[in-house]
């Protein structure tokens, strides 16, 4: 990764009491009441806490769990994963990989055709980035996961 993504103590203090509870402490906010779990919005998902890319709209499908669900990481390296064995069972932890926030966790009954995994994240970890607000934000190398908005989406739409 080309951006330095830390966790810093300025950046903790601008987090909410959900927002912190989720990335620092481990925790996981409700189903179905959450920022981005229906959001189909084009555009980015970011560290909360870092700002680091995390993942994609283009990789985003409805679980049917109430939490926001990815097919894969925006880069194989934004993330990193350890084994969590709380509550009982046996899961595997989410984290950013610049600046450990904790993030949700990985399970293989994602959608096949994709992969197979479904990465089930905490919206209180994650920031959304439109795809307008891309370049203006300092993401603009992520333009290119998306189509121009007056470019043709099909062979039928060119003709």
């Amino acid at each position: 990764m080309s951006k330095d993504y830390r966790k810093t103590s300025e950046a903790l203090g601008r987090l909410t009491e959900q927002q912190y509870a989720v990335t620092q402490d481990e925790g996981t906010e409700p189903p179905f009441r959450n920022a981005y779990w229906d959001l189909h919005d084009d555009g980015i998902y970011v560290d909360v806490v870092s700002g680091q890319p995390l993942f994609s709209s283009t990789d985003k499908f409805d679980s049917g769990t109430g939490w926001p669900s990815f097919t894969r990481p925006i880069q194989p390296d934004a993330v990193v994963t350890k084994t969590d064995r709380t509550l009982w069972m046996t899961r595997t932890e989410v984290r950013s990989a610049g600046a450990g926030s904790h993030l949700g966790h990985v399970f293989d009954d994602g959608p096949r055709a994709e992969g197979g995994m479904r990465y089930c994240m905490n919206s209180a970890a994650l920031r959304f980035v439109p795809v307008e607000e891309l370049a203006a934000q300092g993401y603009g190398e992520y333009l290119d996961l998306f189509p121009a908005p007056d470019s043709p989406t099909s062979e039928e739409d060119a003709a």
